[in-house]
Formats: C-alpha cells, structure tokens, sequence
C-alpha cells in the first residue's frame, strides 16, 4: 500500500550513529569488566532503551559502581561527546524524503534515543528542519520498543490511524513494536537481517529501494 504516514527511527535509519555510539559504549562496559566485541555490542544492544542496555550490561558480568542512572548518564554524556564530532548520513536517506515530500506523504521519527540525542544527530546532518514537530522520543513519552505505544502515539499525533502507517526500522525490537501496533514494517539491514524478517518486517538493503516498496510515483 502507499501509506498515509511513514515513522523513521533514527539511528541506524536516518543517521548513521550506531557504530560510533556503540564504540563508545563497548569502551564503556570494558572499564567495568564487561569486554566485547563492537559487532557483540551491536548486536546486543541495538534496539533496546539504555535502561535495557545497562541491566543487561550487569546480568553480563559488568560491575559499575554507582546507580544504573548514574552509569546511564555517563555513558550519555561519552557517547554525545563522540557524536558531537560528526556522524553520517544513512546513504540515500535525503532522497527517500525528498520522494515522500512530492507524494505530499507525511513522516516523522520516533525514537528510544533522546531528544538531546536527535538534537546532535539531525542537527549536525541539517535533518533536524525536516522533522522540527515531528520528533516523538521514548525518554519524553515514557515508552520504549518493543512496546508499540511509541508508534501509536506518534501516528496518533500526526492523526493517522495505526493501519495507514508504517515503519522504518534496523532493529528487532523497533520490528516487534511495529508488529504489536498493526503497523507494517520495513527493515533496512544493507548486510542482512535475518532477526528483521524473524519479527515480520519486510527486509530491504538499500534505501534507494525504499520509494518503490512505499509504492510511490
């Protein structure tokens, strides 16, 4: 179908901050005793809320001092700093909007990310004026993948009903939350995304092939 809304995640969709943001955290958790890999990292952690990222992160054998909201706040406030330096791009994303604004098809993005972390990474890629009012966090809302709330309360503010949106995801839990709303999901994965397609969204590797699949002119 040619949706009536369209819902991005960010990070890993609009901009390219998962690596370096999860560099900083595989940096983080080896301080404390939890050494991995920046593809385990990824692939642990992608998708969750740092709530989730940091029980995990203990159940895994790290041992951090303080409070989990203390630990939250310092892996924040290492992991801002590296974004500050600049990210990327998803390649292809800028035409992807550019098609849906000639198809007069609303977007937005909602994210389990911040909205001071949206603040850095839309506005060092001059995306942040495309989605000024259309930006729906997971910290502001209180709900976080893979709850579905997330989505349904953004298609509801952009008054689009559940079964006329879609999402654009690169995580399972981002695919399961669009599955418990109705929503139709596609999984951007340019190397695969088997655990994507294992949540029922429709795995694609490029953005360029995203208008096609949205059905548009």
């Amino acid at each position: 179908m040619t949706p009536d809304l369209v819902i991005f995640d960010c990070d890993g969709v609009l901009v390219d901050s998962e690596p370096p943001f999860n560099e900083v955290l595989a940096a983080n958790l080896a301080r404390y005793g939890l050494s991995m890999t920046l593809p385990d990292v990824m692939a642990t952690f992608i998708g969750s809320s740092m709530t989730s990222v940091v029980q995990k992160a203990r159940d895994l054998g790290a041992s951090y001092p303080g409070t989990d909201n203390q630990w939250i706040d310092e892996i924040y406030e290492e992991g801002y700093a590296r974004l500050r330096q600049g990210v990327d791009l998803i390649p292809g994303i800028t035409n992807v909007l550019d098609a849906l604004d000639g198809n007069a098809i609303p977007f937005c993005v909602a994210t389990n990310g911040s909205q001071a972390k949206m603040d850095i990474t839309l506005g060092g890629t001059g995306l942040a004026p495309r989605f000024d009012g259309k930006r729906f966090s997971a910290h502001e809302l209180g709900v976080a993948k893979p709850d579905p709330d997330l989505f349904l309360i953004a298609a509801r503010e952009m008054g689009v009903t559940p079964d006329r949106a879609v999402v654009i995801e690169d995580s399972p839990s981002g695919a399961l939350a669009a599955k418990r709303a109705g929503m139709p999901c596609f999984g951007y994965a340019p190397e695969g995304g088997g655990k994507l397609a294992e949540q029922g969204a429709h795995v694609f590797r490029d953005m360029a092939d995203l208008p096609a699949l949205l059905h548009l002119k």
